[in-house]
C-alpha cells in the first residue's frame, strides 16, 4: 500500500514503512539516529532502520497510524525545506500529538540570518502567531509560560533587523516584581533592568551566537527601554517587544501603544493569568484585548496550555491550572 511518498508493509506485527529517497530517509534517521530517538521516546517503542525501511513491532492500529503520520510529515517537511533539525521533528511530533489537522512547519519557520538554525513552530497557534507577525504590524500574544509566545516573537524581531527590513530591536517591559522585593539593584539604567529581561536575552542567545548578539548590543542595534522611558517617542523602522504585558497599567498600555510610528512592528505578550499589578489598577493587557479585538489590522494569538512545549511537565502544570480556574 501506498501512502503519498511512503509504502507501508505490514508483516505479522511489525509495520514497515518504506522510502523512496534514501537521502530523505537518512535526514530522517539524523546524525547517528538521533532523530529516531525522539521518535522512539515519542512512541514508546523502539524504531528500527533497515535499508531503506524503518519499522516498529506493534499490533496497536493506533501507533502503527502515529508512527505513519509521524514519518509522513516529517518527509513532507524535509522535502519542502531541506532540513532535518531537531526543531522540526519536534515540532512534528507535537503537532502529531495534539491534532491531525496539517500545518506546515516548513511554511512558518523563522529564517535568522547569522542565526543557529531555523525557529520551527511546534504547533498550530504557533504557526498562526508566526502568521499573525508576518501579516499585522501590531499582533498580542497572549498565552501561558512555556508556550512559546515570547520566543516566536523574539526570534520573528531577530529575523526582521538581520534580513534589514528594520533599523533596530526595542525590548521592553513594565518593572513589576512577580510578589517579591528585589530591593535595591546597584549599577547603571542596563545594569537595574537586565535581571528583567533575562528571559528576552535567553530567547535571543538560543537563536544567535553570541559574538553577533554582543556586536548587535554594542552598536546600539538591541536596545534596552524600560517602559516608564518610552514616552515621548516615536518607534520608526523598528521592531518592538513588549514583554510581561499584563502587567502594565491601562494609562502604560496606551501611552505605550501610541508611540508606534512608520515601518515599525510591534510585538506584545503576557500571561493574563499572572498579573502582578496591585488590585487597585487595572491590567493594561486585559483593557486592550477588550477594546481592540476585532480592528482588522490587530492580530490577537491565544495560546493554551496544550502549546506548552518547555516540557510534558510543565504543560500538564498548565493544564492543571487551567481546570481549575474553569471549575471556580
Amino acid at each position: 500500500m501506498f501512502w503519498g511518498n511512503l509504502r507501508i508493509k505490514k508483516v505479522c506485527n511489525e509495520y514497515k514503512i518504506v522510502l523512496q529517497d534514501s537521502d530523505i530517509l537518512s535526514r530522517i534517521c539524523g546524525t547517528n539516529d538521533s532523530n529516531l530517538k525522539l521518535i522512539e521516546s515519542h512512541l514508546g517503542v523502539p524504531v528500527f532502520s533497515y535499508g531503506n525501511e524503518l519499522s516498529i513491532n506493534s499490533e496497536d492500529p493506533r501507533l502503527c497510524e502515529q508512527f505513519k503520520f509521524i514519518i509522513d510529515r516529517i518527509s513532507d517537511e524535509i522535502s519542502e525545506c531541506g532540513e532535518s533539525s531537531v526543531d522540526l521533528i519536534q515540532s512534528v511530533l507535537v503537532t502529531g500529538e495534539q491534532t491531525r489537522q496539517n500545518f506546515s512547519a516548513g511554511k512558518y519557520a523563522i529564517a535568522i540570518p547569522g542565526g543557529t538554525h531555523k525557529i520551527y513552530p511546534k504547533t498550530r497557534n504557533q504557526a498562526e502567531l508566526v502568521k499573525a507577525m508576518r501579516k499585522n504590524d501590531l499582533v498580542f500574544a497572549v498565552g501561558p509560560a512555556g508556550s512559546g509566545k515570547t520566543f516566536l516573537a523574539v526570534a520573528e524581531a531577530l529575523s526582521l533587523v538581520l534580513s534589514k527590513k528594520v533599523n533596530s530591536i526595542i525590548l521592553t517591559r513594565p518593572i513589576v516584581e512577580a510578589g517579591e522585593s528585589l530591593g535595591y539593584l546597584p549599577g547603571d539604567l542596563q545594569d537595574k533592568i537586565n535581571p528583567y529581561l533575562r528571559p528576552l536575552y535567553d530567547s535571543m542567545n538560543s537563536c544567535l551566537p553570541r559574538d553577533i548578539m554582543h556586536k548587535l548590543t554594542e552598536n546600539g542595534i538591541i536596545e534596552i527601554a524600560p517602559l516608564a522611558y518610552m514616552r515621548g517617542r516615536t518607534l520608526n523602522n523598528c521592531a518592538v517587544i513588549l514583554d510581561e504585558a499584563q502587567n502594565t497599567t491601562t494609562e502604560q498600555m496606551k501611552m505605550f501603544l501610541t508611540r508606534m510610528g512608520e515601518n515599525a512592528k510591534v510585538f506584545i505578550t503576557g500571561d493574563v493569568t499572572q498579573i502582578d499589578l496591585p488590585k487597585k489598577f487595572r491590567s493594561g493587557l486585559v483593557h486592550a484585548l477588550r477594546i481592540l479585538r476585532g480592528i482588522p489590522e490587530i492580530s490577537i494569538v491565544e495560546l493554551d496550555g496544550s502549546d506548552v512545549v518547555r516540557s510534558r511537565l510543565v504543560r500538564k502544570i498548565v493544564q492543571a491550572y487551567e481546570n481549575d480556574r474553569a471549575d471556580e
